[in-house]
C-alpha cells in the first residue's frame, strides 16, 4: 500500500477526477442494474486492476483445458472493460491514470488470447497483425504520455475493435467447447474485422 500511495503523491495529476464528456446510452443502462450493486470502495482504476489481475488466471483456466469455466472467466472478466468505463463517465470520476490503465488491461487479456488461442487455432498471420498492433498501440500512448504529456481516450473505432476481438475469441472457445470446427471459420472473419477498426482507431488519434 505504501508503494501505490508514493506513486499518487509523486503522480497527483494522474489521478485528479475529470468531468465525462461523452456519456452514452449504455452507461446509463449499467448505471441502472449492474453499477448500482458495486460498493462505494470500488473505483474504475480498481476493476481496471482487476481485470490485470484476473488475466492470468483466465489465461491458465484456457491453457489447462477448462474451456467450459475459461469461456465464462473469459466473458466476466471482458465485461469489466465496459464497467470500468461506464462507472467512470457516470459518476465524473475519469482519471488519467484510468486512461492509460484501461487499455493497457484490454491488451493483456487480449494479447494473451492471441498467444494462446489464436496462434494455435486461427490463421497465424491474423494473429501476428492483432498483436503487432496492440504493441503500437501501446507504444504510441507511451508516446502520448512522455512526449506529450498527455493521455488519450479511447475512441468509438477502438471500442467497436475491442468488442469485436472479444467475440472473436467467445466464438473459438464455443468451438473448443462444441468442438465444432465451423465457429473457428466464424472466428476468423470477427478477427479479421477487428482489424479494419484497429486501423481506423489507429489513424484516428493512436488508441
Amino acid at each position: 500500500m505504501s508503494i501505490i500511495k508514493k506513486f499518487k503523491d509523486k503522480n497527483p495529476d494522474l489521478f485528479e477526477y475529470l468531468p465525462a464528456t461523452d456519456v452514452h446510452p449504455h452507461d446509463h443502462f449499467l448505471e441502472n442494474t449492474i453499477l448500482r450493486f458495486l460498493p462505494k470502495s470500488v473505483t474504475p482504476n480498481r476493476i481496471s486492476i482487476f481485470r490485470i489481475i484476473a488475466t492470468p488466471f483466465v489465461f491458465l483456466l484456457i491453457l489447462f483445458g477448462y474451456y467450459n469455466i475459461g469461456v465464462i472467466a473469459f466473458v466476466l472478466v471482458a465485461f469489466t472493460d465496459a464497467m470500468d468505463g461506464s462507472l467512470a463517465r457516470t459518476k465524473n470520476k475519469i482519471t488519467k491514470f484510468g486512461m492509460l490503465v484501461d487499455p493497457l488491461a484490454d491488451k493483456l487479456l487480449i494479447g494473451s488470447m492471441v498467444l494462446l488461442l489464436v496462434f494455435k487455432y486461427l490463421d497465424f498471420w491474423l494473429g501476428i497483425v492483432v498483436l503487432g498492433m496492440e504493441i503500437i498501440f501501446i507504444c504510441m500512448a507511451y508516446i502520448y504520455r512522455v512526449k506529450f504529456k498527455t493521455v488519450r481516450m479511447a475512441n468509438l473505432w477502438g471500442k467497436i475493435k475491442m468488442f469485436l476481438q472479444v467475440l472473436a475469441i467467445c466464438t473459438v472457445l464455443i468451438a473448443l467447447v462444441f468442438e465444432n470446427p465451423f465457429f473457428l471459420n466464424i472466428a476468423n472473419l470477427i478477427l479479421g474485422l477487428s482489424v479494419g477498426f484497429a486501423l481506423v482507431s489507429l489513424f484516428r488519434h493512436g488508441i
